[in-house]
């Protein structure tokens, strides 16, 4: 009788690019434990090296490794807007150069902001353009690229009832820069309208030095490494401090941006699911109190265990407290509908 033989799969799920093809990906195994280790020794020869070894990480079972890139994939969506958002207030609002951001950028990277995304992006404000005057940045046209990988995280946050607030912005800021044509002749029909132009030469009413810190601030580092299982960053002890003490920054960087016209979704996200993480009490109270009044889904209380159901329009009206106020509300709702 012929031994049988077992066939397992893997996946490994890299970072692409050219570079990588030269110098090897970062790697994400899933799948078969077992067939991960029979090739462990070549992944680990494929894979990119940083001085504590390979970049490779098996995952787990199934299409975990998969996962992970995925979200991953996600997060950078993220940080790349917000890092572009920064680029936005710094050269718009605060008038700072290409090659003041490039040694901007280059200082953030030897602190607390240290990254890949970081490092590259001091890089991209230092070529010239060679076809012209100036650098090359401010040749490239404002229309992002996608490949899908991103949406679904969004869509799989939205199964898992996970807020992605500052993903699920960046996401949109993608769709919104590919209206290209849209948006062109939305600023023409606008500034016909009276809008005013773009900002410009805000730089000399704004303390430059003060909102390169303020930037630096309002881009915040992780600190899942030192307790894994955090419900959430806001909860890290030593990361709420920063917090406390970074927040007013952030938000006078968002507040500038706002009052200058510069869209900072990403940011606004962000400081948005800080907000009202930080609360322990939300206005949901009255959504839940509207949903039991025109579907009857109940509601639960704060003070006594249970599900309940309130005939709502029925007791507003037996109480006296105004049929006329009751109708005026009515009539303000179908204003909107």
């Amino acid at each position: 009788m012929k031994p049988v033989r077992r066939v397992c799969f893997i996946s490994a799920w890299g970072s692409p690019g050219a570079r990588k093809a030269r110098h090897g990906p970062s790697l994400m195994p899933g799948g078969s434990f077992e067939a991960y280790n029979n090739i462990r020794d070549i992944l680990q020869r494929v894979a990119a090296h940083v001085d504590d070894g390979p970049c490779i990480t098996y995952i787990g079972e199934g299409g975990s490794g998969n996962f992970v890139k995925m979200v991953h994939n996600g997060i950078e969506y993220g940080d790349m807007q917000l890092i572009s958002q920064a680029y936005d207030v710094l050269k718009h609002v605060g008038g700072v150069s290409n090659a003041e951001l490039a040694e901007i950028f280059d200082e953030w990277n030897k602190g607390e902001l240290e990254s890949f995304l970081v490092q590259i992006t001091a890089d991209i404000f230092k070529v010239k353009d060679e076809y012209g005057e100036g650098e090359l940045v401010d040749k490239i046209l404002d229309k992002t690229g996608m490949k899908g990988t991103r949406k679904w995280t969004i869509q799989q946050a939205a199964e898992l009832l996970v807020a992605a607030l500052t993903i699920a912005a960046s996401l949109d800021c993608r769709y919104l820069s590919g209206l290209k044509e849209e948006r062109q002749e939305a600023a023409k029909v606008l500034k016909e309208a009276g809008l005013k132009d773009e900002v410009q030469n805000v730089g000399v009413h704004v303390d430059k030095k003060r909102l390169i810190d303020d930037v630096r601030q309002a881009l915040i580092k992780n600190a899942y490494q030192r307790n894994p299982n955090l419900a959430s960053l806001v909860v890290d002890p030593e990361f709420a401090r920063e917090m406390v003490q970074r927040q007013a920054a952030w938000r006078r960087v968002v507040g500038l941006a706002i009052s200058a016209g510069i869209s900072t979704p990403g940011m606004c996200a962000s400081l948005s699911y800080f907000d009202t993480y930080r609360r322990a009490r939300l206005p949901a109270n009255l959504v839940q109190a509207q949903r039991d009044l025109f579907g009857a889904h109940a509601y639960e209380r704060i003070d006594r265990p249970g599900s309940f159901h309130t005939e709502w329009t029925k007791l507003a009206r037996q109480t006296g407290a105004g049929v006329g106020a009751f109708n005026s509300a009515a009539a303000f709702c179908y204003l909107f509908v």
